[in-house]
């Protein structure tokens, strides 16, 4: 999903155009407005703006000024000028900054959407462009890739002691060629790609690094960011910006990565056919830092997005469900290729490679004493994943886990393993279910008090912490509507309420439900139910 931004000092032109892209391309263009450059630029901070709709001649700061502005937040951001100036002046300072365009107020709406239309084609058109130079690119050497991908994982694993020296980690960094600064600190991404079925590991090694090529495309230049494949399989990144900000990385920066975190997912569907979950952490962290919060963004990944869809979350830092801390278990590979499988909801694999133990484990008839220890690794690995998922209550009767007597035979013992394993894959579907069922009536319910307030899709996924885009899909999927045209129903719900109010004027009832401008409302009105506020006031007087 793109979005534009539309800036105009005059109200009517600002509403007009907002009203027009609205229901421009609602699956495809979030649009927002501003009245100023400042409240432009407010948006700039918040969220990513791929096009800005200004007028040039605003006062305070016109809009050639704001463009040079833009370019500090979102330098791949498209500039649109619309204006009723004609002078050459104007034009000619327009159409030679990049990436710019410009476009008279006399040529009407139309010229104005086939021009937005040409920019959002160009858009498209530049990453692909961007995409295939990429791929023509060779990237560090394989040896050298590997060494670094080596270090940063047994680093994650334990950073608190690998990292108290920092002239050591330096050194580390230098010798592997490592391009991050181990002084200053790094922001974490988790991805989890939800690859194809059937798909062989080098085929999957191909997918990874076609997402890496894309990871690299719409990061470079901007952030310093390196890339690994952690012990479970999931991509991993470090990042820190290109040039440092005083005092630590900036909250833009932040802002920036999960907003281009949005891209990376669209280029991902679009032209891989496949969707990759992230989890971000919400500011940037110590190097001796590192094992805690990816530990959290697994955490927060394995409870937020279930079977890894196209889903982006931030770490605010909440309580997580579950039981504190990680539940330790049995040391065995085994278990860990299970905990994995178990944990990212990959239920097809983690069924084929337990029943692959439990067909080894039974054959093992002359050696009982492997057989009941692979018995208890998989039985413990199951009893810690219920306690971290805070499943306790929710699975039935898992008493006979830990208690192996209890079972008539181990072919049977083996069978009850395996009916745990899908009571918690069922349990970890109900609870998404649940939860996304929870989220979509506390969106709900806050649009309903608040008609007259801010829903832009940018400020409904700040308040209930969610990525813009993710949320537009989340809420279509889960409600069956677009969040637009739920907005739109509750307004005129509410507006069809306040007009049998005959003491209310017009405008107090457009007020109410979000539109400072009486025309505005009225034109939004009679759209959606055929006839003006007045004339519809009218009607209910005859009945």
């Amino acid at each position: 999903m793109y979005r534009l931004l539309i800036v105009d000092d005059e109200d009517i032109i600002t509403d007009g155009l907002y009203e027009v892209f609205n229901r421009y391309q609602p699956e495809r263009l979030d649009v927002c407005k501003a009245y100023s450059a400042k409240e432009a630029l407010d948006w700039m901070s918040r969220t990513r703006i791929d096009i800005v709709l200004t007028d040039i001649a605003m006062p305070g700061m016109s809009g050639l000024e704001l463009s040079e502005e833009i370019q500090k937040y979102w330098p791949r951001c498209r500039v649109v000028f619309l204006t009723g100036h004609s002078e050459f002046e104007y034009a000619y300072r327009a159409i030679q900054m990049t990436n710019a365009r410009y476009v008279l107020k006399t040529e009407g709406y139309a010229k104005v959407t086939d021009t937005v239309q040409d920019v959002l084609d160009d858009i498209e058109r530049a990453h692909h462009d961007s995409l295939l130079l990429e791929q023509s690119r060779e990237q560090l050497l394989a040896f050298q890739f590997m060494a670094q991908g080596d270090y940063m994982r047994h680093l994650l694993q334990n950073s608190r002691v690998l990292s108290e020296d920092t002239d050591i980690l330096a050194r580390e960094f230098s010798k592997l060629d490592i391009g991050l600064d181990p002084a200053q600190p790094v922001v974490l991404v988790l991805g989890r790609i939800s690859y194809p079925e059937g798909r062989t590991y080098t085929e999957r090694c191909e997918i990874l690094s076609s997402v890496r090529r894309i990871w690299d495309n719409y990061f470079s230049g901007r952030a310093r960011s390196m890339g690994i494949t952690d012990k479970h399989g999931d991509a991993f990144w470090f990042l820190q910006p290109s040039e440092p900000a005083e005092g630590g990385t900036d909250s833009h920066f932040i802002r920036f990565v999960e907003g281009t975190l949005e891209l990376v997912q669209e280029s991902c569907i679009g032209s891989l056919g496949l969707s990759i979950g992230l989890a971000l952490s919400s500011e940037a962290c110590r190097w001796e830092s590192l094992t805690r919060q990816y530990e959290r963004l697994r955490d927060l990944q394995q409870l937020r997005s279930g079977s890894g869809g196209a889903i982006i979350v931030r770490d605010g830092f909440e309580p997580l469900d579950g039981l504190d801390g990680k539940a330790s278990f049995a040391d065995s590979q085994t278990a860990e290729v299970l905990r994995a499988y178990l944990e990212s909801g990959r239920h097809d694999e983690f069924i084929q490679a337990l029943e692959e133990v439990t067909a080894s484990a039974l054959q093992m008839s002359c050696k009982v004493q492997l057989t009941i220890e692979t018995y208890y690794t998989i039985a413990l690995m199951l009893h810690s994943c219920i306690g971290r998922m805070g499943m306790h209550g929710h699975i039935g009767d898992t008493g006979k886990l830990m208690r192996l007597n209890d079972h008539p035979s181990m072919e049977e013992a083996f069978g009850y393993l395996k009916r745990i394993a899908e009571s918690i894959f069922l349990s970890k579907q109900t609870q998404e279910r649940d939860r996304a069922s929870l989220i979509v009536d506390r969106i709900c319910q806050y649009i309903e008090e608040h008609l007259s307030e801010d829903l832009s899709l940018v400020r409904l996924a700040e308040i209930h912490y969610f990525n813009p885009s993710y949320l537009s899909r989340f809420f279509k999927q889960e409600k069956g509507i677009n969040l637009s045209d739920f907005i739109d129903k509750c307004r005129v719900k509410k507006a069809k309420e306040m007009l049998r109010d005959n003491d209310l004027k017009v405008r107090e009832v457009g007020l109410s439900v979000g539109y400072e401008a009486a025309h505005s409302f009225t034109r939004f009105f009679k759209k959606a139910a055929g006839l003006t506020p007045q004339e519809y006031r009218d009607t209910l007087s005859l009945n």
